[in-house]
């Protein structure tokens, strides 16, 4: 008997994002910036914070690149369930705007190439950091598929072997593929602070500085929840010919609620 591909169902539909597939539309709508250049990347960094409050810097992420039909989700795991490199391999994801599947070819050779990356759907059932990227990927994609990957804390060591690893087995895909880090910046502290330390961690991804961006998170204390991620990225996305990278956007959530004592920062970036 054939096995059933598995779906997962939306964790935040009508929280982080509108559940209907009209609302949503027209939101995604009101948060695409238009007039910007598309251009070609190799990866991003791109936040997971409520649409009201992040969905301006996500959605001049999304407008300032050319989404392939192909994008790679690397998150942080804010549940701590399943293994340390989670990666859904086959199914599908039931958003409002309708079905998303998971590119399993690419999941298996991403398998093959970087062992640490262990197959496991648990991780995946209450995480919000990727799902509310893909609204945003299917607006800009509709025929968009996607390989879905959240990450428990590792060492550096580890983190360049994940990345090294997943540029082979998109080299060997041999089709093109973006890779999205989600993450938000700093959290719940005052703006001018959030700013600062933002901008030091923010400085090391425009420098394409992996070891940089983990150590400089570490020292300096910045409550960058998805800065793994956005490590492992920049391992890949250089061992894949990046060259640079662009800061798109960057706001913090006093700027949408009016409190600056206790803000979230939220980074957009373009790496090609």
């Amino acid at each position: 008997m054939r096995k059933t591909p598995s779906r997962r169902l939306p964790a935040v539909a009508g929280q982080f994002y509108p559940g209907s597939r009209e609302a949503l539309a027209y939101e995604l709508k009101e948060y695409t910036e238009r007039g910007l250049r598309k251009q070609k990347a190799i990866a991003a960094v791109c936040p997971h914070a409520g649409y009201m409050y992040s969905g301006a810097v996500a959605g001049a992420v999304y407008s300032a690149i050319e989404v392939p039909q192909t994008v790679v989700l690397l998150g942080p795991n804010h549940s701590g369930f399943g293994p340390q490199f989670s990666i859904m391999s086959e199914g599908e994801w039931e958003l409002p705007n309708g079905l998303v599947p998971i590119n399993s070819a690419l999941a298996e050779l991403i398998i093959k190439e970087a062992p640490g990356f262990i197959r496991n759907s648990t991780a995946q059932v209450l995480e919000h950091s990727l799902e509310v990227q893909v609204p945003f990927i299917t607006y800009f994609r509709p025929d968009a598929d996607i390989v879905p990957i959240v990450m428990l804390q590792a060492g550096l060591d580890e983190l360049k072997e994940a990345g090294l690893g997943l540029a082979r087995a998109i080299r060997a895909y041999g089709k093109d593929v973006l890779i999205v880090a989600s993450s938000d910046m700093s959290h719940y502290v005052p703006d001018e602070e959030a700013r600062r330390k933002d901008r030091m961690a923010i400085e090391k991804i425009l420098a394409l500085d992996a070891g940089g961006l983990f150590s400089t998170v570490i020292r300096e204390r910045i409550t960058m929840c998805g800065y793994i991620p956005a490590t492992v990225m920049l391992f890949a996305a250089k061992a894949l010919g990046a060259k640079e990278a662009a800061l798109v956007k960057y706001a913090t959530s006093g700027e949408v609620s009016g409190d600056f004592s206790q803000v979230v920062g939220y980074a957009g970036i373009a790496v090609r």
